[in-house]
């Protein structure tokens, strides 16, 4: 009995020094391959999240106005970026100014608009004057300096190709974070004494500063892979099957067939029953959008086809008045929509709903949007944001904070501070690398590969392992290939290891 209590922790330990070098093999890899992609999608996020500013100020014109006389109507406002748009044109969104000084944006689907972008009319709506016009991306409506950081942080303009290399970076990201906690403890707990030099300091500081970074890698990790093309949409799946989705408002009207007696009818409120079956939301609408979705509320590409699709045949396209949209967001305000930013949607199909929603997405957040008939003005849904789930209030908020908006100006510089500090741990870890890399000719020593070191483990550890990775590899798919392509050259460079060692 003795005997075997004695060997127990002897496995245990034999365990854990097979398993740190595997650990340490495997850090090296993510910094040496991964780093340079994690690096760019730092940098690019922290470009991104320092701009607001500087939009505001390179589009002032557009944007903001001198003018303090007070605003025309909604209605006139809309009626004249009509007209300077030309006819024809179909309005996919506006967002009236939220305090003086401040342009209405009237955004129109044209035929040059992009995925998830429009084209939107800034005007005063004092003087009525047109103050410009430019593109907009996305629910977030950034003008195109934004724009383009944005696909450059996202997919390195290459389109869907490109948006492997950000779901790359975030996949790897929290087990390189992990991966380096572990080692540091494992390294505090050894008895071994450390010469103090040059590339025992410059460790410290890349140690140090891994901890200090530790909480904010692990949330861009996370938040970043809901963006993702394919963990994103397992995350998604996930959601979805555990009724963790946000919800949206339901814009579904009756048919005008199944309303003979109006007068008798009573109308259908944010109590009524549509209020019990609300759409899904998608916090990322705007990575994802089609330009013809703009027409509806912005929800994921499937549910939308799903959401509009409902029937023999879609409803006929009904035409909007600009005089519609006083009367809809009048409703909106008496409905319990009261912040000052706010986006009104349009409907162009005769069973759809109008929405409004509150777009000021600074903390307490203002979410909260409704379905209005366009017809006689009545909400027909209405989503707040104080009764959405847990998970949901977490969602929307990790989403609004890893954009930079949740607590304006602290957030930016915040993320600015991570992402800067996260291109220093980079650099820091290719110097270190550098120093302590093999002299020139002896190369590498057979033991220093994943291979080796897995094989060192007990069979039960190797099981288990292997089962842990298969399951992450499947739900994170690109973690999965990059993961067998970083195998494959493990196990190159093992023979190559075991010919220059027979030599």
């Amino acid at each position: 009995m003795s005997e075997k209590i004695l060997a127990q922790p002897a496995r245990v330990e034999n365990t854990r020094s097979a398993l740190l070098p595997l650990l340490r093999r495997l850090h090296f890899y993510i910094g040496l391959f991964i780093g340079p992609f994690i690096f760019i999608a730092a940098l690019t996020g922290t470009l991104y999240v320092l701009t607001p500013q500087l939009e505001n100020a390179l589009y002032a014109h557009q944007l903001f106005t001198p003018s303090k006389v007070p605003a025309k109507s909604l209605a006139d406002q809309v009626r004249t970026a009509q007209n300077f748009v030309g006819p024809g044109i179909r309005i996919s969104a506006v967002r009236p100014a939220p305090t003086v000084g401040e342009t209405t944006r009237v955004m129109f689907i044209t035929p040059e608009s992009g995925p998830s972008e429009s084209t939107a009319v800034f005007v005063d709506p004092g003087t009525l004057e047109i103050r410009g016009m430019l593109p907009v991306y996305g629910t977030s409506g950034v003008l195109p300096l934004r724009t383009w950081l944005d696909y450059l942080h996202r997919n390195l303009l290459l389109g869907d190709l490109g948006r492997n290399y950000s779901e790359l970076a975030a996949s790897w990201l929290w087990v390189a974070a992990l991966g380096g906690v572990l080692l540091w403890a494992a390294s505090r707990s050894s008895q071994k004494v450390r010469k103090a030099g040059p590339g025992q300091r410059q460790r410290h500081w890349h140690i140090t500063l891994g901890l200090l970074l530790l909480a904010g890698l692990l949330f861009f990790s996370a938040t970043g892979l809901t963006w993702s093309r394919w963990a994103g949409d397992n995350i998604s799946s996930m959601r979805a099957h555990f009724g963790w989705m946000t919800p949206s408002v339901n814009t579904t009207l009756a048919p005008p067939v199944m309303q003979p007696m109006t007068d008798a009818m009573p109308a259908m409120t944010m109590s009524g029953e549509h209020a019990g079956h609300h759409m899904p939301a998608d916090e990322h609408a705007e990575h994802h959008m089609t330009a013809d979705e703009h027409a509806e509320h912005p929800v994921p590409v499937d549910e939308h086809a799903e959401h509009h699709m409902t029937g023999p045949m879609p409803a006929a396209t009904v035409a909007i008045t600009p005089a519609q949209f006083n009367g809809v967001v009048k409703a909106a305000r008496s409905a319990g929509i009261d912040a000052e930013k706010i986006e009104i949607r349009p409907a162009w199909q005769a069973d759809k709903a109008w929405t409004v929603s509150e777009i000021d997405r600074r903390w307490p957040t203002q979410v909260d949007s409704v379905a209005v008939d366009p017809h006689d003005f009545t909400v027909v849904d209405k989503v707040e944001f104080a009764r959405f789930g847990l998970l949901a209030k977490l969602t929307r908020w990790g989403v609004d904070a890893h954009m930079g908006v949740l607590f304006g100006l602290p957030n930016q510089l915040l993320l600015a501070t991570f992402g800067l500090g996260l291109c220093l741990l980079i650099v820091m870890g290719y110097r270190l690398w550098w120093q302590r890399r093999p002299a020139a000719g002896s190369g590498p020593h057979p033991a220093d590969t994943l291979l080796h070191s897995w094989r060192q483990l007990s069979l039960s550890a190797r099981f288990l392992l292997l089962v842990c990775s298969v399951a992450l590899a499947f739900s994170l798919p690109v973690m999965g290939v990059s993961l067998l392509i970083l195998v494959l050259i493990d196990a190159l460079r093992w023979q190559r290891a075991i010919r220059i060692a027979k030599h």
